[in-house]
């Protein structure tokens, strides 16, 4: 059937749209979150039992680690029916960054599968990257149709609205490390045919420090339904985000919808400071929140910041429930809930 929403060929459905299944990799003891794996594996079980309750689980584990996920899992409150266990080799857990981007063609889900050199040559990403085309060869991806692209994309580095419109960052897209020589009027034809998008916001302002992935969209500002715009705002004066956050927030505010109007801003609160044991600065942000079926799942640091964070998601999403998952462990390794998966979209009715 005919996608009702689609202009032209192609279009790339919002988060918020109907989907299939989450696709999420296991930390197992292979990965750097070996020496934190015990703090971490309690809060990654919460997430995957939270998705499991509003959809299907993909999810893989290493090729002889089932039943240590199954122990994990068993005691969570998972919907185990709709936790398929894929046994594959990873470097790595950042699903959003490696694995596929579903698109409407015609009616038709394609899913693109670009290439990931993670983060522009700062870590191991050989399995990573072999990931997804292991994952359509054993038929483990509901989709019609997988095409590789010989170019860098990272999940984690667009963001769309599902009616045409696109977000991401100089800082990132635009990154030597990436696709060098392409220019950002290149990069942004190949984003519209690859995605058919029609207009592409490029921020130019907004930085975590810590950050590995050189300003991902997805720990900055997030689209929501009705021209809303989720972003991260830092009210500390003496904090070293401070100027470019207000920067930021300046520069969205000029941002127009298509039809012309202003987006809704709604600032996300500033969580106090964190810092890893050699005393560098940890990327914490609420904005790396995930929208599943039925919830969104949003990242929380045990901070005074958290239920503030937590009602201006729930302003954001009315009709869907606001599930709270611990990101302590996470952040160490720099990311939190939507980093660590990639959702799969439902076929059209």
């Amino acid at each position: 059937m005919e996608d009702p929403h689609q202009s032209g060929d192609r279009r790339w459905p919002a988060e918020w749209e109907p989907q299939a299944a989450i696709l999420a990799v296991w930390p197992h003891a292979g990965t750097d979150w070996a020496p934190i794996r015990d703090r971490v594996l309690p809060a990654y079980t919460a997430m995957i039992a939270a998705i499991s309750r509003d959809e299907a689980v993909l999810l893989v584990v290493p090729p002889v680690g089932e039943a240590e996920v199954d122990a994990w899992l068993a005691g969570c409150g998972a919907a185990m029916d709709r936790i398929r266990r894929i046994p594959a080799g990873s470097n790595d857990t950042w699903a959003r960054d490696f694995g596929p981007i579903g698109i409407y063609e015609r009616g038709r889900r394609v899913l693109w599968d670009f290439r990931f050199n993670g983060w522009g040559g700062k870590f191991p990403a050989d399995l990573d990257d072999a990931l997804n085309r292991h994952l359509w060869q054993a038929g483990c991806l509901p989709a019609d149709a997988m095409r590789s692209v010989d170019a860098v994309l990272e999940g984690g580095s667009v963001e769309g609205d599902g009616a045409g419109t696109l977000i991401t960052t100089v800082r990132c897209l635009a990154a030597a490390g990436r696709n060098p020589g392409w220019s950002r009027a290149e990069l942004e034809r190949r984003l519209r045919d690859w995605l058919g998008v029609r207009q592409v916001h490029w921020l130019e302002r907004g930085y975590l420090e810590g950050d590995d992935t050189d300003g991902h969209i997805d720990t900055l500002v997030r689209l929501a339904p009705g021209g809303t715009l989720l972003h991260v705002s830092c009210d500390d004066a003496a904090d070293s985000h401070h100027d470019e956050m207000a920067a930021m927030a300046r520069e969205l505010a000029g941002w127009r919808t298509p039809e012309g109007r202003p987006y809704r801003l709604l600032p996300l609160p500033w969580p106090r400071a964190r810092w890893d044991r050699d005393g560098r600065r940890l990327p914490a942000t609420y904005a790396n929140f995930l929208i599943t079926n039925g919830s969104v799942l949003v990242p929380v640091y045990d901070d005074p910041a958290d239920a503030r964070a937590l009602a201006t998601v729930a302003a954001a999403f009315p009709g869907r429930r606001v599930v709270a998952i611990d990101a302590t462990g996470f952040i160490l390794q720099h990311g939190a809930v939507h980093c660590l998966t990639q959702q799969i979209p439902a076929a059209l009715s």
